[in-house]
């Protein structure tokens, strides 16, 4: 089996290739910010669920030794009362594209697809390791 063909890999890869094509999205938004009546477009949320469905899994369990290994303080995100904020506002031309916001999505997006490159070079070198080479 090809090592492109693994699961994983090939989750990996169409991580890659989603963030490309979200970066050329996003640069196009920048590019038409002062364009009237523009309406900035991005891509639906990458999901690695719909890619690796394919994995068989096997079940993993955990036990404790000890009730005080797995103590949890605080409760967590929600006592901050986290939710979702409009993400855009229109301006008078009719322009939906706010440069804040499309600069922080490049970012974001250039971050994450760093990410996804160190772990698909990281898990290569990792077989290399594993084979012995």
């Amino acid at each position: 089996m090809s090592i492109n063909k693994m699961p994983l890999f090939e989750a990996l890869s169409q991580k890659m290739k989603w963030h490309q094509s979200r970066q050329t999205l996003l640069a196009e938004n920048v590019a038409n910010a002062e364009t009237p009546g523009y309406r900035g477009r991005d891509l639906k949320q990458f999901s690695f669920g719909d890619h690796l469905g394919r994995i068989e899994m096997s079940n993993v369990t955990t036990s404790s030794t000890s009730q005080q290994h797995f103590s949890v303080q605080g409760q967590g995100a929600g006592q901050f009362g986290a939710s979702r904020a409009a993400s855009f506002e229109v301006t008078p031309e009719g322009n939906e594209v706010t440069l804040e916001d499309e600069m922080m999505k490049v970012t974001t997006n250039q971050m994450e697809y760093q990410t996804a490159t160190t772990l698909y070079t990281r898990s290569l070198k990792l077989i290399r390791t594993a084979l012995g080479r």
